[in-house]
């Protein structure tokens, strides 16, 4: 589902034809789903529909990082989906991802932006409005917002801000947001409701009986929106 908004904020790059980014977002994470072989269950994923995907590696070393993404990439590039790789801008590029996503204590965007280039995508993670305009204004071609609702993935540095907070926000940037944190399948149509153009899930799929059914279900749920 893909929506736009007006907002009157300067963009500091000009405008690069870049994929429509909405839908579901998963997060692929050594940490969080170290029992799954992250490369089947991307190929599996978009066999199901699902179009975005992300690679976080906090522990790995570089080295290590490096292999298993360029693995992940090359699985993406046969599947046609986008890979974007979390924190990491130099095996983003080393690997061709489609793009990086960056945290509030990753790399200024700027530099990020000279490390990639003007054709790759870069989301930000953000938490307040604040950070949400900030993002907006240098460039970004995403947002990350929440987390919206508790969640085990994640240690919680960030009080849930609620379908409420996305609401608020959503103002404030015409770029692509996708809510993340304790997200699932029954709140998807509330969020989306709120402003969200996709969410960002990894628990609500990798803690389901049948993976694969809960993301044939996601991405139904947004076909039915």
């Amino acid at each position: 589902m893909s929506r736009s908004y007006a907002v009157g904020t300067f963009l500091a790059f000009p405008l690069v034809s870049k994929p429509s980014l909405s839908g579901v977002y998963l997060l692929l994470d050594e940490q969080w789903v170290p029992r799954h072989h992250l490369p089947s269950v991307l190929e599996r994923a978009a066999g199901c529909g699902i179009r975005l995907f992300q690679y976080r590696n906090k522990t790995g070393s570089p080295r290590d990082v490096f292999a298993k993404a360029k693995e992940l990439r090359e699985v993406a590039a046969r599947s046609d989906v986008l890979f974007i790789v979390n924190d990491r801008c130099d095996i983003a590029k080393a690997v061709e991802a489609d793009g990086v996503h960056l945290g509030q204590d990753d790399l200024p965007l700027a530099l990020a932006r000279n490390i990639m280039g003007r054709d790759k995508i870069i989301g930000i993670s953000t938490h307040r409005p604040e950070e949400v305009t900030q993002a907006t204004r240098g460039g970004a071609d995403y947002v990350g917002y929440g987390p919206l609702f508790p969640t085990t993935t994640k240690k919680a540095h960030e009080v849930p801000v609620g379908c409420a907070g996305l609401r608020d926000i959503r103002p404030l940037t015409s770029l692509p947001v996708f809510a993340i944190g304790g997200i699932t399948l029954d709140s998807v149509e509330e969020v989306v409701a709120s402003g969200a153009n996709g969410v960002a899930v990894a628990s609500a799929v990798f803690d389901a009986s049948s993976i694969e059914q809960a993301m044939r279900d996601f991405v139904r749920s947004f076909r039915n929106l």
